[in-house]
């Protein structure tokens, strides 16, 4: 079995997928964080491609950084000043190959995530 990540972000007030969220990935080594790549969620508030597809995956710790305040912006939530949530970071390990998909669950004042499949 070969290892890959996925994501999906809904918004839970709008009851819809995220759409247009960028998303960050870092690799954590110790105190070093490497920006691997940067991706945009579809209308399906998933990636066009696997975040970390199987020609490129490690295991070891990983962080994808979600940016809930453009998106919070782009879709007309009104704002605040400074947004409850903005940047959100999830740091998790992959310690085997295996599909691992980290979805994020967001509204204005709350998220959640899981590890899915």
């Amino acid at each position: 079995m070969t290892g890959y990540l996925t994501t999906h972000v809904l918004d839970t007030a709008r009851g819809c997928p995220a759409e247009g969220m960028k998303i960050d990935l870092f690799k954590i080594e110790g105190d070093t964080r490497t920006h691997l790549k940067t991706l945009v969620t579809n209308n399906d508030g998933r990636t066009d491609e696997q975040i970390l597809p199987a020609d490129s995956f490690a295991t070891g710790t990983f962080e994808l950084v979600f940016h809930a305040g453009g998106y919070l912006d782009a879709v007309g939530t009104p704002p605040e000043d400074p947004r409850f949530l903005d940047v959100i970071p999830i740091r998790f390990g992959m310690s085997e190959a295996a599909h691992y998909h980290v979805p994020l669950l967001l509204s204005p004042f709350s998220y959640s995530t899981y590890r899915g499949s």
